[in-house]
């Protein structure tokens, strides 16, 4: 792959465009606002500056200069030459809809589409396009440059072809690609949104405060993060819609979101870039008890 389109520059897109600058390849990095490209470029330039302080001589950069593999438009007819595309949009059918039909109007026949997609079935997104063989599910993990591994889902017309492309690209970024079929939420949010959910619940119903119910995780089952603080990273709004999504495709009560969760998400405390969700990032160091 000489050349790979993502589309969406948040947390997410700008994780993605980092890791394959770094390992030498060329990015064309798309988003509707110039403001959200600016605070992503500034955002990779300040974690590539993080490695190199800190990071382990195997950390290093693979490219000297990975900015200059990053080229960042408004434009999504700047895809016109791309060999693959990951799209990371907000987690809503109608957005990510429209985004596939006018990347399937922007790139030529052999581009192969991904969606970085925490829930929505890839076979539905495959049918916008006109080209489903050519339809992936890559779903990474944040922070994407320090997740060794991507859940990889096969659509229903996904080629044999098109998976192979795609775990080639996965393992010239380091990564390890993890098969698994379609189905909403796949493997890791079908179980990680029912328990975030749960542990917002909980806090809900005061069984225990922010602190003590990720305390438990953390020491208990080992986890490096308590449930309500991988809310927090990932996003309340997109715990949300994940939760939406799965909701409305299995039409199982057990999916339900948590009311403070839609209060949280209405107020626009969405958690870490947001600088408050279920704890305080503006300096604080509260919690929401």
């Amino acid at each position: 792959m000489r050349l790979v389109g993502v589309v969406g520059a948040g947390v997410m897109g700008s994780g993605l465009a980092q890791t394959l600058a770094q390992t030498g390849t060329q990015v064309l990095l798309v988003d509707v606002s110039e403001a959200v490209l600016d605070k992503a470029k500034a955002g990779i330039k300040q974690n590539l500056r993080f490695q190199r302080m800190f990071g382990k001589k195997d950390d290093v950069p693979t490219t000297k200069d990975p900015l200059s593999l990053i080229t960042t438009t408004t434009d999504l007819r700047i895809l016109n030459e791309a060999d693959f595309v990951i799209e990371n949009v907000t987690e809503n059918w109608d957005v990510k809809q429209k985004v596939f039909a006018q990347l399937e109007e922007n790139c030529p026949p052999r581009t192969i589409f991904s969606s970085n997609t925490s829930a929505i079935p890839i076979t539905r997104l495959a049918q916008v396009t006109k080209r489903p063989s050519q339809v992936i599910g890559t779903h990474f993990m944040n922070p994407v440059p320090l997740k060794p591994v991507v859940e990889v889902i096969r659509g229903f017309h996904t080629s044999n072809e098109t998976i192979q492309a795609t775990l080639d690209l996965l393992a010239s970024m380091g990564k390890e690609g993890v098969l698994v079929n379609d189905s909403p939420g796949f493997v890791s949010n079908r179980v990680l949104m029912l328990t975030v959910n749960e542990a917002i619940f909980l806090l809900q119903d005061q069984v225990a405060i922010a602190e003590d119910i990720d305390h438990i995780f953390r020491s208990c089952f080992g986890h490096k993060m308590g449930p309500l603080e991988t809310a927090d990273l990932i996003g309340l709004d997109t715990i949300l819609y994940s939760l939406e999504v799965l909701y409305d495709n299995f039409n199982d009560p057990k999916f339900r979101p948590s009311p403070l969760l839609r209060k949280l998400v209405a107020a626009g405390l969405h958690g870490r870039k947001s600088g408050r969700g279920f704890y305080s990032y503006d300096g604080d160091g509260g919690s929401l008890t």
